[in-house]
């Protein structure tokens, strides 16, 4: 009956059902971005302006891992740059901002969720069946991908541009919209990324490549990778190919994953 129903649901049913999936993922993605922005001393003390110091967590541990193999490059003993607010109101929006991008982020999980219980109907059982956990596994790799962002890819991008000077009488002071948005696009752009084995699966499922084809255009696809890389990164090769290599490691497990898709299928 319920099925029956789905069916006699017209096209304007269907945009009220998505519109009320929308408004309840906004909902949550405003909760945790009102709660980022009363917590302003964390949100941007601790967390958003943690990689512009020296002790953070990553420095440290690169310094460790220096010190262990007697290698004292490692370690970031000053970071030569200050962050300045040279708008009126610059302050204030990126503390907007900045809580609706980790409003985003915290509420992923139930984003996608609601995103998933508007398209789900729509599917075939045998298609339900092959996309059974996608809720977990998206944002699974999601949160992988926004700590690899945050703890390796953006701290090595900082200090490498913090550091690239062309002339010693040029000061860096960054302004804090680009630091932000720099950390933002890191960021979030990693979450996205690390995606990939998620859409290898699905198109495997779908019939539209396999894994003789990854391997045959294996090489294309780590060319497409740098340059995705080049756009989503700083213009620095060493933050690109900090980033290209979870990538391509990615494609490799992606290339694996589609074969053990085309096992069970058989």
């Amino acid at each position: 009956m319920k099925k029956q129903e789905e069916k006699e649901m017209s096209f304007l049913d269907h945009l009220e059902e998505l519109r009320w999936h929308i408004i309840r993922s906004l909902i949550a993605i405003i909760i945790f971005a009102i709660i980022a922005f009363l917590s302003k001393s964390i949100v941007f003390g601790k967390i958003i302006l943690g990689p512009s110091k020296s002790d953070f967590w990553t420095y440290r541990a690169l310094c460790d891992i220096g010190q262990w193999i007697n290698i004292n490059v490692f370690c970031v003993e000053k970071l030569p740059f200050i962050i300045q607010s040279r708008q009126m109101a610059g302050q204030f929006m990126m503390h907007i901002s900045s809580s609706f991008v980790i409003g985003i982020i915290c509420a992923f999980p139930y984003a996608f969720w609601e995103f998933w219980r508007f398209i789900s109907p729509g599917l075939y059982t045998n298609e339900k069946k092959a996309a059974k956990g996608a809720t977990f596994y998206v944002s699974f790799l999601f949160f992988i991908g926004i700590i690899f962002g945050y703890f390796v890819l953006t701290p090595i991008s900082i200090n490498f541009l913090a550091n690239y000077q062309i002339d010693p009488s040029i000061l860096n002071e960054f302004d804090i919209i680009s630091y932000v948005s720099t950390i933002s696009t890191l960021v979030l752009a990693s979450g996205m990324v690390f995606q990939l084995p998620m859409v290898i699966y699905f198109l495997t499922k779908a019939g539209l490549v396999d894994k003789l084809i990854l391997r045959e255009y294996r090489r294309h696809a780590i060319v497409i990778i740098l340059v995705f890389g080049a756009i989503l990164t700083p213009p620095d090769p060493f933050s690109q190919i900090v980033l290209a290599m979870p990538l391509i490691g990615l494609y490799q497990i992606s290339i694996y994953i589609s074969g053990r898709v085309k096992n069970i299928e058989k």
